[in-house]
């Protein structure tokens, strides 16, 4: 059978049901649902400054995006409320150090391999 110029309609995306919610409260859930993941970060950032612990770089409030929080054991479940597993890096040093790992795995293997 040949087209003869009709197009097939798809189906769009399907309303949500209504469960009775309003906005306020559909937004209030949403931000409960991502707290939990955020919370070691600002605690971090309030404990530690905003400054990175590696090149000593000041941040302020409108920059402090900049900022990350580094595992010192690597392990992201392990968030003690003291903030000792924590190391408030920029985005620089803390890609730095991650690839001084990567870089340091490598060569462990490469002696390995000789």
């Amino acid at each position: 059978m040949r087209n003869r110029g009709y197009s097939v309609r798809r189906k769009g995306p399907s309303k949500p049901k209504d469960d009775g919610k309003s906005v306020e409260e559909f937004v209030k859930e949403l931000r409960g649902l991502a707290a939990p993941k955020n919370n070691y970060r600002e605690q971090s950032l309030r404990i530690h400054g905003l400054i990175c612990a590696k090149c000593a770089r000041e941040f302020d409030y409108k920059d402090r995006h900049l900022l990350t929080v580094h595992h010192k054991d690597g392990n992201h479940n392990n968030n003690p409320q003291d903030g000792s597993n924590w190391e408030n890096l920029c985005v620089y040093c803390h890609d730095d150090e991650h690839s001084r790992g990567i870089l340091a795995d490598y060569f462990e293997q490469a002696e390995k391999d000789k």
